[in-house]
């Protein structure tokens, strides 16, 4: 079967949408024909002049790379810098560059998830969930008609709380409407009032599916003219956020744990604050720079907070409450090249997917 670059890309923002995406973002299709047809795709951390130079060896016209190559407009494209060169090899040799960031960090099924199975974390959740992307649908269906609006809707992503699926709450009552001249009503006739047992039907969905919820209940709904209303929720959406937290199996030694983070994350290094003494077991984290995050891990009672970027007075501000420690940008995000050859070689079988051999990281260690 051929598949065409829209298609990875339909399948990656099945995943993590890019309404997920934080505003200084660039996630997306940075270069390259999304009518294209995929000839092998490279999966990498960052998308280089060595990476775009990997592809093009082994046959890929898609590189699919977790952060953006492009973050702001560039004015002219003359070698100068290596984003431009990055960008200028791209396009002379035809190969897309495809960025999934920010949105990718902000799913469950995402970077932080990644990490928290290589810890060897249990009971995953997001530890800070983002507040206003969920929208309430209500309307009103003859009830003869109920069921099959709602299966509608739920094919369309409503419906879905968590790990609960076709979620609605359902009300039996009495719609009344007269239809003026002109009207062509399902039910009744034109100057006649009618009185209709329906039924209010009340279901979630995430706003980003806002379009498709109301284009599909206006082809599902039996009436010429659909009466429904729409209200923006505050509620906090647990699978979309930032950060993860969960639990080790068992309590450890605080510096066996951290040992234990070495080995399982690769790590030649990593910065911490003191250790506690206390056995620690509840695991805090956030790939790439996150201590933004550290009251929140602190308020879900975290012994541990792992993440990257910490400035030197930031390791201050875990004051006794808990043990921040610094693994690396790179290292908290390299696994992430893994998630997204897994995503793609489950959908997409017959087109060849590599893992980058190409060390991006521009940080040595000696």
């Amino acid at each position: 079967m051929v598949y065409l670059i829209k298609d990875v890309i339909s399948h990656l923002e099945s995943v993590a949408p890019p309404a997920y995406q934080e505003n200084y973002d660039n996630s997306g299709l940075i270069t390259g024909n999304p009518r294209a047809e995929v000839t092998g795709i490279l999966c990498a951390l960052d998308a280089t002049e060595a990476v775009v130079e990997e592809a093009k060896e082994q046959g890929c016209n898609l590189i699919v790379a977790h952060h953006p190559i492009l973050f702001k407009g560039l004015k002219s494209l003359t070698g100068k810098t290596y984003v431009e060169r990055t960008v200028i090899r791209a396009i002379k040799n035809d190969i897309a560059i495809y960025a999934i960031h920010t949105n990718l960090d902000a799913v469950t099924q995402g970077v932080n998830q990644k990490i928290s199975q290589k810890i060897g974390l249990q009971q995953p959740r997001i530890l800070a969930p983002k507040k206003g992307l969920l929208t309430k649908l209500t309307t009103f269906v003859p009830a003869e008609h109920s069921e099959e609006v709602l299966q509608a809707l739920y094919r369309a992503g409503g419906g879905t709380i968590g790990q609960y699926a076709r979620c609605s709450f359902q009300v039996p009552g009495t719609g009344t409407f007269l239809p003026l001249q002109g009207a062509n009503p399902y039910l009744g006739s034109a100057g006649t009032e009618s009185r209709v047992q329906e039924v209010r039907v009340e279901l979630m969905f995430p706003d980003h599916l806002r379009s498709r919820l109301v284009q599909t209940l206006k082809t599902a709904h039996p009436y010429e003219e659909v009466a429904y209303y729409l209200q923006p929720l505050e509620n906090e959406h647990q699978e979309v956020g930032s950060g993860m937290i969960g639990l080790l199996p068992d309590p450890m030694d605080g510096r066996d744990f951290l040992l234990h983070l070495k080995q399982s994350m690769d790590l030649q290094i990593l910065k911490h604050t003191a250790l506690s003494g206390k056995k620690v077991q509840r695991i805090a984290l956030c790939g790439g720079a996150g201590v933004f995050l550290l009251g929140a891990a602190i308020r879900a009672k975290a012994d541990v907070f792992i993440t990257a970027d910490i400035k030197y007075h930031e390791f201050f501000d875990a004051d006794g409450q808990i043990t921040l420690v610094d693994i690396g940008h790179y290292e908290s995000e390299i696994y992430t090249k893994e998630l997204l050859k897994d995503l793609l070689s489950q959908k997409f079988s017959n087109i060849a997917t590599y893992l980058t051999n190409i060390v991006t990281n521009p940080i040595s260690y000696l």
